[in-house]
């Protein structure tokens, strides 16, 4: 006789955990969706809401075949706090441990190689006012100078000393991060900084002048963001819509 596993771990988590489970394993194929996963290396991490435990991909999955009982759950170590399958790879949460330690409102923080991130994470001037894309994330974006594989204790200060209140955070050499209240918000901030870098790949293989959005503009950016959002911000407007997208195209995130 055997034993669904969905059913076996949904049965051992609160209802809130499970609903973290099933937003997170979304967010994991929806990045494998639009091409931003980098084979099993990086993370999304997730805080289970009323506890100091976290949840974090079975190292050597791919992002595709993760679902909501597959992930693992941890502490702030990066220690296993409920028997799973998967293995964790307690390197990989080194970034995420300690943004998640100094930034209580952060729920979700999102980490990715993409190639297009890691062009513009190598350019001197890094992120530029180029396009629409990049004015949604100027406003909030911080920057990180490549240390090595981020394995050390020691770089842990420094990267959450860089990051400060930010959302988005460019990791010099390395790639992107977003931060957000809910793995919605960590999500769609990933998006937009991720198209920002892609318009600026392209917009600078054209080798001709280019032209910048104007400060003034920029300052408006904020204020313009919560009227374009009509106040519902991405949880609301945005994720319902990935949700629906992903059950067609990667069903199963969810089991």
């Amino acid at each position: 006789m055997t034993t669904n596993p969905t059913n076996s771990i949904r049965a051992q988590v609160s209802p809130e955990e499970w609903q973290m489970r099933v937003d997170l394993a979304a967010a994991y194929r929806l990045v494998a969706m639009f091409g931003w996963d980098d084979l099993v290396f990086t993370h999304i991490s997730a805080k289970i809401p009323g506890t100091e435990h976290f949840l974090i991909n079975p190292y050597g999955s791919m992002f595709e075949e993760i679902t909501a009982s597959s992930l693992v759950k941890i502490d702030i170590q990066g220690n296993k706090v409920l028997e799973s399958e998967g293995d964790v790879n307690p390197a990989g949460f080194t970034i995420h441990s300690c943004i998640h330690a100094a930034r209580p409102d952060v729920v979700c923080v999102l980490h990715t190689h993409s190639i297009n991130g890691v062009a513009v994470s190598a350019q001197e001037e890094g992120l530029l006012p180029l396009s629409q894309f990049a004015m949604s994330v100027l406003h909030s974006l911080a920057y990180h100078d490549y240390e090595g594989f981020a394995l050390l204790e020691d770089e842990k200060p420094r990267l959450v000393r860089d990051l400060g209140d930010k959302q988005h955070m460019i990791l010099r050499n390395h790639g992107l991060l977003t931060t957000g209240r809910s793995v919605a918000q960590a999500f769609v901030g990933m998006h937009r900084l991720e198209a920002a870098c892609m318009a600026q790949v392209r917009a600078l293989a054209g080798q001709v002048k280019l032209r910048t959005i104007a400060p003034q503009v920029l300052a408006m950016a904020e204020k313009q963001l919560e009227q374009v959002r009509l106040g519902r911000g991405p949880e609301g407007l945005v994720w319902p819509g990935l949700l629906r997208r992903l059950q067609r195209r990667y069903p199963g995130y969810d089991q």
